[in-house]
């Protein structure tokens, strides 16, 4: 059997092949501890639920228009107009299934083969392959500092003729970091300079942490006719915990919506008419919830750095949101599918590589689960990479003994 050399190049999920391994441990009764998730724990608003509940209760679940049902972008218009101080119209408004598929959707529309993206590192796992995908060419931006925060400088270096578009994701997957106010302000003004296109992936805009508060893209914009290429892509599974529910939208201009409306209407056909009820009642309902979850990430992310503290030599950059720290393992291992391979063979704790997302000797943790479980996989992290620590440990019922150094 023959497929596609692109088929070919396309590793698997990083992530999503976490999610599964933890899962199977689980469904074993191993006492295995996930620390490389990115799903809240937090229950599903309730008005998310009854929303849902009383279009399913209706007995009519259809097709919806491919572009999303007239009262979901209604409740998109409203949140962007509350949110960023945005106003939009339903043109310029698509909804896909996820953030993701915005994501890819959006690449599609966008680029031709061997245009060049963007990427800064370190980044969310699936852009450099979601650029694959279109035949076009990721180029990868790590600041020359070292540090997560990227610098106009490097990006400018990398800019060619060829480059079509740039990928901002902030607060980011892996290392949290909320970029500054100044940043934003400047590769805005810049890709519109330049005539790039600018996607910032804002799944995460509100879980941010010590007093910050969100970056609107568009306060630095000057050009807001139908012709700006800033485009800003968002959902509900961050921020309402809804990670199954798969709703996710894009606002741009009319001329790339209507574009990425094909592509859709050719693949998915529409999102779901049920998933989008429950998405309407989210954006539409109480929001406590999301600032019940914000808090509570922030006291796990306290916790999480106070336990990392605990090592010697691990180099940790405090995140300003999202549920995720990108800590460096490099005193310990400069190799960090060995090391994350070693973590969940010794003691059951699920990490991510940092290599995955582009920044070799670091892990991606999450802290989006329980505070026992985060200080539970931190102490069995620090036991099998601390020389110090004692010959023995018990995980669960089964006590395990040191045979390594």
């Amino acid at each position: 059997m023959s497929i596609s050399q692109l088929a070919k190049s396309l590793p698997a999920s990083p992530t999503l092949k976490m999610n599964e391994m933890a899962k199977l441990l689980k469904d074993r009764g191993e006492p295995v501890i996930h620390l490389g998730g990115g799903e809240p724990k937090s229950k599903v608003p309730l008005d998310a639920i009854l929303s849902a509940s009383a279009k399913l209760n209706s007995a009519e679940i259809r097709y919806t228009p491919s572009d999303g049902t007239p009262e979901m972008k209604k409740a998109i218009i409203r949140y962007t107009e509350e949110n960023y101080d945005k106003i939009v119209g339903p043109e310029n408004v698509i909804v896909s299934n996820g953030a993701k598929q915005s994501v890819s959707v959006l690449l599609q529309a966008i680029l031709n083969p061997q245009d060049e993206v963007v990427i800064l590192a370190p980044y969310w796992v699936s852009y450099p392959e979601m650029v694959k995908i279109c035949y076009g060419i990721p180029v990868i931006v790590a600041p020359e500092d070292g540090r997560f925060h990227p610098r106009m400088q490097d990006i400018e270096q990398a800019i060619t003729s060829y480059t079509k578009a740039v990928i901002v994701n902030s607060p980011g997957n892996p290392a949290g970091v909320l970029y500054s106010k100044e940043f934003i302000a400047e590769i805005v003004r810049f890709c519109e300079k330049k005539g790039l296109y600018l996607i910032m992936d804002d799944i995460y805009h509100r879980l941010v942490y010590d007093g910050k508060t969100p970056i609107s893209c568009y306060d630095f914009a000057k050009n807001h006719s139908n012709k700006s290429k800033l485009i800003v892509i968002n959902g509900v599974s961050k921020l309402y915990a809804m990670t199954g529910f798969r709703i996710g939208w894009t606002i741009a201009n009319t001329q790339v919506v209507e574009a990425m409306n094909n592509i859709q209407a050719h693949t998915t056909s529409c999102p779901s008419a049920l998933l989008q009820s429950a998405a309407i009642g989210a954006l539409s309902g109480i929001q406590s919830g999301v600032e019940s979850l914000r808090l509570t990430l922030e006291n796990n992310r306290n916790v999480m750095m106070q336990e990392l503290k605990s090592f010697e030599g691990i180099k940790t950059t405090k995140p300003d949101g999202t549920f995720y720290c990108f800590p460096d393992f490099r005193a310990y291992s400069k190799n960090s599918n060995e090391l994350a391979d070693l973590l969940l063979k010794k003691v059951l704790v699920v990490t991510v590589p940092g290599k995955e997302f582009g920044m070799e000797g670091h892990l991606r943790l999450s802290f989006c689960g329980t505070v026992k479980e985060i200080k539970e996989g931190i102490a069995r992290i620090k036991w099998v990479l601390d020389p110090n620590s004692p010959k023995e440990i018990y995980i669960g019922e089964r006590k395990l003994v040191r045979d390594w150094e």
